[in-house]
């Protein structure tokens, strides 16, 4: 008896650390999954503000749509989670295929063409790494401020406007389109 207690191991589950995880998910993105996971492709692994910087350098359409969850993933992750920016880390970013628009064109002989306008489900996964030292460089982002313009400076412009007369209206210079659109030929 003792024997077959000794023989059967008893597996108790332990509970492992919980992970500080934040998931987002951006749902039916007007762009192909193929263009979407190509931008997806560089943020897997890197650190929020490596993402951050590789898609504001990006050229590509998905970019800004992804940079944008992923700094509303940021923000959540600080509210939810009580963790630091300088301590996430993208875990995973995956872009699965979403629901397709199918249109035709038409085409010679009566004939269509299928046109596919597909969407893209994009969910990225933020988690907190503890070894993670400060970044590289911090992203800062300026608000857009309106200006307060005074009235005495506008006075001031029309003033000068008015003192010029009739040197504002005629420029020194004609320009490119002056010289290449003239209303009479050059014989």
């Amino acid at each position: 008896m003792t024997d077959q207690i000794k023989d059967n191991k008893i597996n108790v589950a332990v509970p492992k650390p919980v992970a500080k995880k934040e998931t987002v998910h951006l749902n039916y993105l007007r762009v192909t999954p193929r263009k979407a996971r190509a931008i997806a492709g560089l943020l897997r692994g890197l650190s929020v503000n490596e993402a951050e910087a590789q898609l504001v350098m990006q050229n590509r359409r998905p970019a800004k749509p992804i940079l944008k969850l992923l700094r509303s993933a940021i923000v959540g992750a600080v509210r939810n989670l009580k963790s630091s920016p300088d301590k996430l880390f993208i875990e995973s970013i995956y872009v699965n295929q979403g629901p397709m628009l199918k249109r035709i064109l038409p085409r010679a002989k009566g004939v269509a063409n299928p046109i596919h306008k597909k969407m893209s489900h994009v969910t990225i996964v933020l988690a907190e790494n503890t070894g993670l030292k400060g970044g590289r460089f911090k992203m800062v982002i300026k608000k857009k401020v309106k200006k307060a313009v005074k009235e005495g400076a506008k006075k001031e412009k029309k003033g000068q406007a008015e003192d010029k007369g009739v040197e504002t209206t005629q420029r020194q210079n004609p320009g490119f389109f002056k010289k290449v659109f003239r209303r009479k030929s050059m014989a």
